[in-house]
């Protein structure tokens, strides 16, 4: 098993700071970081769409790696990590088994955002004894409505972010609005926090296949959702034009006793807009 490096004060607490290490398993390379104090339960992070190391908001990471083990990494294909994206949910899904066996854990908590939520259904469904609590953001089910048309909002959101040269996260993660506009500016700056060794960019053929393999997804059957026994926390923005908010709404109702939040006035990236808010509810839940 891989140990978190320390310093002499301690544990690395800060993503900005966090080394990126490699390990390789099934003929992929895996980058990935990890920071916090060791032993325990892990926490791995599951990015989201188009997303390497550098795309998590530290102000979620940090929280959370004060107390805990925290690993981030990038699937196959995406970042630094060796090999091709795979054009399924199901096969990112067991690419991700992969890496945290390889590591040599059996058991972690899992933190996933929009695709990373999908990957993360799909590996407990397959892997449910090595999941012990979920959280969910900004993400849905397989065969969710509307999950199928994220590309044509995703490139029209590029589109009106070259033209006003923007990142298209502001457009596509927040509402265009008094409120959501300073927050989408103000999650971009955070995510250039880390200003050395940083992760090598998506490339434009991976892009295209996780975009193909989010619209299976969401024009799959459902998967069984009811056997799910994992404490599981759900969250999204009230007004997600990727994943549709409801989507969040039926993970709630069909996964027995888990929480959801719904943050107002906010949208895909609602966890990102209410970090201060979001941060100590899932430090509190993860830590129960």
């Amino acid at each position: 098993m891989s140990t978190t490096p320390d310093t002499a004060s301690g544990p690395v607490t800060s993503y900005a700071k966090a080394p990126t290490r490699t390990i390789t398993a099934g003929g992929v390379s895996y980058a990935y970081r990890e920071l916090g104090p060791k032993g325990g339960v892990p926490v791995v992070f599951f990015v989201h769409l188009a997303a390497t190391l550098d795309n998590w908001d530290p102000r979620i990471i940090d929280p959370i790696a004060e107390g805990r083990h925290v690993i981030t990494f990038d699937n196959r294909g995406v970042g630094a990590t060796t090999g091709e994206v795979p054009d399924s949910v199901e096969a990112m899904a067991a690419d991700a088994t992969t890496f945290i066996t390889a590591l040599g854990f059996d058991e972690v908590d899992i933190f996933a955002f929009s695709l990373g939520g999908m990957v993360a259904q799909a590996l407990v469904v397959e892997h449910p004894e090595l999941v012990r609590k979920l959280v969910l953001t900004g993400t849905g089910p397989s065969g969710g409505a509307g999950i199928d048309k994220v590309a044509g909002v995703t490139y029209f959101d590029i589109l009106r972010a070259t033209l006003t040269r923007s990142d298209p996260k502001e457009f596509l993660f927040f509402n265009r609005n008094a409120t959501g506009k300073p927050a989408a500016k103000a999650f971009v700056k955070r995510l250039q926090e880390r200003t050395v060794d940083r992760d090598a960019p998506i490339t434009t053929k991976a892009f295209q296949t996780q975009l193909k393999a989010i619209k299976k997804w969401g024009r799959s059957a459902p998967a069984d959702l009811s056997k799910l026994t994992q404490p599981t926390l759900i969250a999204n923005g009230d007004h997600d034009r990727m994943v549709p908010s409801v989507l969040s709404n039926d993970l709630h109702r069909r996964i027995a006793g888990s929480e959801l939040i719904i943050y107002p006035d906010s949208g895909h990236g609602g966890i990102f807009q209410f970090h201060d808010r979001f941060a100590p509810v899932a430090v509190e839940f993860l830590a129960r």
